[in-house]
């Protein structure tokens, strides 16, 4: 550990933003975004996960390799998250025979 951490108030101000974020969502869900309701939920979620990553698992106070692996990996998740949607989208391509002459 590099000596960093965090106090009582670091984590009630986390907690407080997680809650605020967890209202933003639910909130949310309330109004109609149409095709952004899924990308902005996603959004506040990624947002929770970094606090929860950051803080309650102690990230925030490990070295420097820690953090490059934990970026790693989620460069894996992502890519594969972008392969299986490009994978699905075309998946159902219609077949068009050719015209009889």
């Amino acid at each position: 550990m590099t000596g960093r951490s965090i106090t009582v108030r670091t984590y009630a101000w986390v907690l407080l933003a997680l809650l605020l974020l967890t209202a933003a969502t639910l909130l949310l869900s309330f109004v109609p975004l149409g095709m952004f309701h899924m990308p902005v939920a996603l959004l506040i979620a990624a947002a929770k996960t970094v606090l929860i990553l950051l803080y309650f698992m102690h990230v925030i106070e490990q070295r420097y390799t820690i953090r490059v692996v934990l970026l790693v990996a989620v460069l894996l998740l992502g890519s594969l998250i972008v392969l299986t949607v490009a994978d699905t989208a075309t998946r159902d391509v219609p077949f068009h025979p050719p015209a009889p002459e």
